[in-house]
Formats: structure tokens, sequence, C-alpha cells
């Protein structure tokens, strides 16, 4: 069995052979998945902080995906990708991206996870233009 602990959001156990998004999936963790776990977009984005090397290599389909994905880093798996080859411990830190996927894919977890921020509105008692007629 191996430990996948999701920075911010617990752990998983699951067995040998099973994927960082099933383990998140397993877990009810925010991970993204809107291809479904195919490899055909990079919503399951994830940096991988600690055991890497407890997870199957990143083959050429995966970095292809990963060349239009956002904010990607030397750590940055497909979390339908890396799957589990070893016992041990697993730590992942879920993107933006995914986490914004995921609120997209589940309507009732928007804003849950990333906060949106709109464009501001002055408010009420905003400052007003100063007149440009000289003052007596």
């Amino acid at each position: 069995m191996a430990i996948v602990r999701f920075k911010g959001y617990g752990e998983v156990e699951v067995p040998v052979g099973s994927s960082i998004l099933e383990a998140a999936q397993k877990g009810d963790v925010p991970e993204g998945y809107a291809c479904g776990g195919v490899c055909a977009c990079s919503t399951c984005h994830v940096y991988v902080l600690k055991g890497a090397e407890l997870l199957s290599e990143a083959e050429e389909e995966e970095e292809d995906i990963l060349d239009k994905a956002f904010d990607v880093r030397a750590t940055s798996r497909l979390g339908c990708q890396s799957t589990i080859e070893k016992d041990g411990e697993v730590e992942v830190e879920i993107t933006r991206e995914s986490l914004e996927a995921y609120e997209n894919e589940h309507p009732e977890a928007r804003g849950k996870y990333t906060k949106r921020s709109g464009p501001t509105e002055p408010s009420s008692e905003a400052k007003k233009p100063e007149s440009t007629t000289p003052r007596p």
C-alpha cells in the first residue's frame, strides 16, 4: 500500500498500481479531471513534492499535454498518468489550474477552493474627481 498526501487536503491510502488521480477521487480531494483521466487535458496537473521515485516515469504523451498546462514546474505531473509503482509515501500539491477545473466540473464546489475576483466596481463612497473650476 502507498500513502498519497495532498497538501492541504489530507491523505489517502491506495494500493500500488493506483494513479494520483484515483487516490484523489478515493479521498474526495479536489483534483480536476475534465477528460475523464485519459491524458487528453491538463486539468489533473499536480506538483509532486515528495516520492517522485515511487511513480511511473512520465511518457512523451504526458509531457506533450504538460506543454499546454499553466505554471509547469520540474515536478509537474498529470495525476491520471502518475501511477504509484512502489509502497511508500507520495506528497503532491494540486495546482490552481486543477482546482479551478474541479470547481467547473462540480458546480456545488464553485468558489470553495479558489477565490474568484471579478471586476471591482467603485463604491458609492468613492472619491469624486475634484472640480476644475477654481475656488473663490
